[in-house]
């Protein structure tokens, strides 16, 4: 069985650390196995490419690298407060995850 992640595709994340430290994106894919997600925009790598019928001029073009689940905290959707997540049930009994924030630790 595998571990619940933390981060989804399509979450608004903030980075904690590395070179794009305090910038926000959109994740775009996760990879359970390695334990890291592609964040739109975030750590872009140069990739050299040869001519091509497709890409006749060929190039360097820059796509995004992989950043460690652990380096990423969840932005709120609502607040835009970035926070550890949480687990709680909904009205319906699912399992819903939200954002622990200063405001919402107080409360429980």
């Amino acid at each position: 069985m595998q571990k619940k992640l933390h981060i989804k595709k399509g979450d608004m994340v903030k980075v904690l650390t590395g070179v794009d430290r305090s910038r926000e994106g959109r994740v775009l894919e996760v990879n359970r196995e390695r334990g890291t997600a592609i964040v739109e925009g975030l750590k872009l790598n140069k990739k050299h490419s040869k001519p091509s019928t497709a890409k006749p001029q060929g190039g360097i073009t820059e796509q995004e690298g992989p950043i460690h689940l652990s380096n990423l905290m969840l932005i709120d959707a609502k607040s835009g407060v970035s926070g550890r997540v949480g687990r709680r049930l909904d009205k319906d009994g699912k399992l819903e995850r939200y954002v622990k924030t200063k405001k919402t630790a107080a409360k429980s």
